[in-house]
C-alpha cells in the first residue's frame, strides 16, 4: 500500500506542476557559472565525489534548488551567501546553462556488501532495487520518478540521476532517510523512499546509479 501510495504521489506531482519549466538563457549563464566551477566543474561535471554533478540533471531541478539555496531553505554550507547576489533570471540562467552539458558517467565500482561478496552480484542487487524497489518493505521503484534510465523527469522536477557520484547519492539517500534534507515540494516523496531503505539497499543502489548513462 505504501508503495502504492508513493506512486500515486509521483505521478500526480507530474501531472499537476504548476510552475513552467523554466525560461533560462544557457548562453547567458554560462558567465554566470564562474563561482560554481571550482566545485562543480564548468561543465557541470564534478571531479569530486562530494559536490554533485550539475550537467544534464534538469533545468527545473536545478532551478529549484538554487532558489532554496538562495532563501535558505536548503542549506549547504559551501553555498552559504554565494547566490546573494543572483536575480531569479541569474538562477534560471545558471541552471539552462548546466542542463545544456552532458552529464559524464561516474560508473560502478566493484563492491561487496553485508552477505553478498560477488561484486556482480552486489551490481545486481542494486539494479533489483532501482528497478523493482522492496515490495515487502514499502520501498518504490526508483524508476517511477527518475525514468528506467535514470534521465529524471523534466516537467516534474525529478533530476537525472544516471552517472552521478555514488558517494554523494548514497549521501542524499541517508539524510532523507534521517528526515535532515526536508526542503522542496519533492521531499515527502524521497523521504517515504529512503524511510524505509537499508543501509544496505542504498549502498548498493547508489553504486548502481552512477554507472547508468
Amino acid at each position: 500500500m505504501k508503495k502504492s501510495f508513493l506512486s500515486i504521489i509521483c505521478l500526480l506531482v507530474t501531472f499537476t506542476a504548476n510552475q513552467a519549466l523554466a525560461a533560462g538563457d544557457a548562453a547567458a549563464g554560462e558567465s554566470k557559472v564562474a563561482m560554481c566551477a571550482g566545485c562543480h566543474g564548468s561543465d557541470g561535471n564534478s571531479v569530486v565525489a562530494s559536490f554533485p554533478k550539475l550537467a544534464g540533471i534538469g533545468e527545473k531541478y536545478i532551478t529549484q534548488q538554487l532558489r532554496m539555496v538562495k532563501s535558505g531553505e536548503r542549506v549547504i554550507v559551501e553555498m552559504t551567501g554565494i547566490l546573494n547576489g543572483s536575480s531569479d533570471q541569474d538562477l534560471q540562467d545558471m541552471a539552462a546553462y548546466y542542463n545544456s552539458k552532458t552529464r559524464q558517467t561516474s560508473g560502478a565500482q566493484d563492491i561487496t556488501l553485508v552477505g553478498i561478496s560477488n561484486p556482480e552480484e552486489a551490481l545486481d542487487y542494486g539494479e533489483n532495487v532501482y528497478r523493482g524497489g522492496n515490495l515487502k518493505t514499502g520501498v518504490a521503484a526508483c524508476t517511477g520518478c527518475h525514468s528506467p534510465s535514470g534521465n529524471g523527469n523534466g516537467p516534474a522536477g525529478y533530476p537525472g540521476l544516471g552517472g552521478q557520484h555514488a558517494d554523494y547519492i548514497e549521501k542524499q539517500l541517508l539524510a532523507y532517510r534521517r528526515g535532515e534534507r526536508a526542503s522542496g515540494g519533492n521531499a515527502i516523496i524521497m523521504q517515504g523512499v529512503a524511510a524505509n531503505l537499508s543501509d544496505k539497499e542504498i549502498k548498493a543502489v547508489a553504486n548502481y546509479i552512477s554507472g547508468l548513462n
